[in-house]
C-alpha cells in the first residue's frame, strides 16, 4: 500500500502541501461516510426490525448490509464530498492556514490542484463501484428485501408482445413467473410485410437452465407459401426463441442489478424489440456517468465557498454546503422525471444538474480568487 502511494506521489509530482490537503480531504471524506452510514443503518434497522428478526443473521449481514452500505455510500457520495471539503477547508481558513499558503507565493489555482486530485480519486472509485461492483451486490440486496421485507418483483405479465428478432413477433396472453409458463402463445415470422409462419400453443414454458430454451405444449405450426399452407401439430415441442422472462417482466429497481455494459446491451436489445418501458434503465446508465462528474463540481464549489474566513464560521459554511449538496441530489431527482415523461432524453436530463452547478462553481471560484 505504501509503495503504491509512493508511486502515485512520484507520478503526480506531489509536494508536501498536496499531500497535506489530500490527507485532510480523503480522511474527512472517509470519516463523513462512516458516520453518515452509521446513522442511515440505525434508521434502516428501526424501519425493518421485524424483517431482520425473522431473517437468518448471515443473510442479513452478507446479503443485505454488505450491499446496502456500499449502495448508499455511492449514492450519497456527492453529499459526502461537499461536506468533507467544506469542513476541513473552513477549518484551514479559520486557522489562517490558507492565508499563509497564499502569502507564500502559491496561487489560488495551484491551491486547487490537490483538491482536484482528491476529487479524481473519489470519482474513479465512484465510477468503478457504480458501474461494475455495486450492481452485483444489488442482486442479493433486492432478493433479500423481496423475500423478507416486501416483495416488489413482478410475477405476472398480461398481453405481452415483443420482437424476438427482426421479423419475429412473440405474443403471450399471460405469463406466470412462478412456474415460468406462458399461456395463449403465438410466434409469427414475417418476410418483409408478408407472414410466412405462425406457431401457436396453449402453453409454453421457459427452461431457466438453458438460454432461450422453451417447451411448447399443444402446439400448431402453419407455414405459408403463397396460397399454399402446411400445418404441423403435436403435444410437445422444444424450441429456441431468443427471449427470456426478464425481457418482459420488469420489476422496480431491476436496472440497479445490471452493470453498465449489461445495461447498454439490455437497452439496445429492448429498443430493437420495441419494448417501451426502458426509460428507467437509460436514466440509471446516464446517472452513473453524471455522478462521476459531480465529485469535481461539488469539490470546486465547496473549496470556493470555504477558502475565506467568514464571520459565521464553520457552522454557516456547513449549513450552506448541506443546502447545496441536498439541492443537487433533489435537482437530479427532479430532472430524471423529465426523461420519464419524455420532455428530454435521459442524457440531457441527468446532465442538467451538472451544467447548472458547474456554472455556479465557476462563478464562486472566480469570486473567491478576487479576495
Amino acid at each position: 500500500m505504501n509503495k503504491a502511494v509512493s508511486v502515485l506521489v512520484k507520478a503526480l509530482k506531489l509536494k508536501v502541501l498536496d499531500i497535506f490537503i489530500l490527507k485532510k480531504f480523503l480522511g474527512t471524506y472517509l470519516m463523513a461516510t462512516i458516520l453518515m452510514l452509521a446513522i442511515i443503518s440505525m434508521f434502516d434497522i428501526t424501519e425493518k426490525l421485524d424483517a431482520f428478526l425473522s431473517a437468518p443473521l448471515k443473510a442479513t449481514i452478507f446479503d443485505y448490509f454488505a450491499s446496502f452500505l456500499p449502495y448508499f455510500a455511492n449514492m450519497l457520495s456527492p453529499l459526502f464530498v461537499f461536506i468533507s471539503v467544506i469542513f476541513f477547508t473552513t477549518k484551514l481558513a479559520g486557522n489562517s492556514e490558507i492565508i499563509a499558503i497564499l502569502s507564500s507565493g502559491i496561487s489560488f489555482n495551484r491551491l486547487l490542484r490537490p483538491y482536484m486530485i482528491g476529487a479524481a480519486v473519489i470519482a474513479a472509485a465512484t465510477f468503478v463501484l457504480s458501474n461494475y461492483v455495486i450492481p452485483h451486490g444489488n442482486v442479493k440486496r433486492i432478493a433479500y428485501t423481496n423475500k423478507y421485507v416486501k416483495n416488489k418483483s413482478v410475477e405476472t405479465g398480461l398481453d405481452i408482445m415483443l420482437m424476438a428478432r427482426p421479423g419475429e413477433v412473440v405474443y403471450m396472453g399471460r405469463f406466470e413467473n412462478s412456474n415460468k409458463t406462458g399461456y395463449r402463445f403465438s410466434f409469427d415470422k414475417f418476410k418483409g410485410k408478408e407472414l410466412v409462419s405462425r406457431m401457436t400453443a396453449q402453453t409454453i414454458q421457459y427452461d431457466s437452465t438453458r438460454t432461450y430454451h422453451w417447451t411448447a405444449r399443444d402446439y400448431m405450426i402453419r407455414d405459408f407459401d403463397g396460397m399454399q399452407e402446411h400445418i404441423t401439430s403435436g403435444s410437445i415441442k422444444d424450441t429456441i426463441i431468443p427471449i427470456e422472462p426478464k425481457d418482459f417482466l420488469i420489476s422496480k429497481n431491476d436496472w440497479e442489478t445490471l452493470t453498465t455494459p449489461q445495461l447498454t446491451e439490455y437497452i439496445d436489445k429492448q429498443k430493437m424489440r420495441g419494448v417501451a418501458n426502458i426509460k428507467s434503465f437509460e436514466i440509471e446508465r446516464e446517472k452513473r456517468y453524471a455522478s462521476t462528474a459531480a465529485a469535481f463540481i461539488l469539490t470546486l464549489i465547496g473549496m470556493s465557498l470555504s477558502s475565506k474566513k467568514s464571520k459565521g464560521g464553520m457552522g454557516l459554511n456547513i449549513g450552506i454546503g448541506l443546502a447545496l449538496s441536498f439541492s443537487y441530489i433533489l435537482f437530479s431527482t427532479i430532472t430524471s422525471s423529465f426523461a420519464v415523461s419524455g420532455l428530454t432524453s435521459p442524457l440531457i436530463a441527468m446532465e442538467i444538474p451538472n451544467v447548472v452547478y458547474l456554472i455556479i462553481a465557476i462563478f464562486l471560484y472566480r469570486r473567491a480568487k478576487k479576495f
